[in-house]
């Protein structure tokens, strides 16, 4: 049986080693500031899209993002277009996945960077960069 003190220990240790937590983040940006002039992310939530190949599902391609905005006020806006942000980006994986993902090849990660960049700044231009944070394609 683990004691107290191991469970208090390895919860602290996968808390250190676990990614950054769904909702806004803010960590300060170098100087002594933090807050306003910090850096603001936006983890988003999994998002599986199907691999369609020849008119039949071959495979998934799973991906995760995290969103920087440019500054605190377009962090608020993030916030509160999430719904519309990842409908954003599950519309440009599946334009991706239909295009250029396979389940048996490595996913082009650039590509895909480029697709979910645009169709999310699309929706907010306040977004200064996606971030994917995971990626993979895998056989159905």
């Amino acid at each position: 049986m683990i004691g107290t003190r191991k469970l208090a220990k390895l919860f602290l240790v996968a808390a250190a080693l676990s990614p950054v937590p769904a909702g806004r983040a803010l960590a300060s940006g170098g100087g002594g500031g933090g807050g306003a002039a910090g850096l603001h992310l936006l983890a988003m939530d999994p998002i599986a899209v199907p691999i369609i190949d020849a008119d039949r599902v071959s495979g998934t391609l799973n991906f995760k993002l995290v969103v920087e905005a440019a500054d605190a006020e377009a962090a608020q806006r993030l916030t509160a277009k999430l719904p519309a942000l990842r409908m954003a980006a599950i519309a440009g994986g599946l334009e991706f996945a239909r295009l250029d993902a396979s389940a048996l090849r490595a996913v082009n990660v650039a590509d895909l960077d480029k697709a979910l960049t645009g169709a999310i700044k699309d929706v907010e231009p306040g977004v200064a960069r996606v971030l994917i944070v995971e990626v993979g394609a895998s056989q159905s």
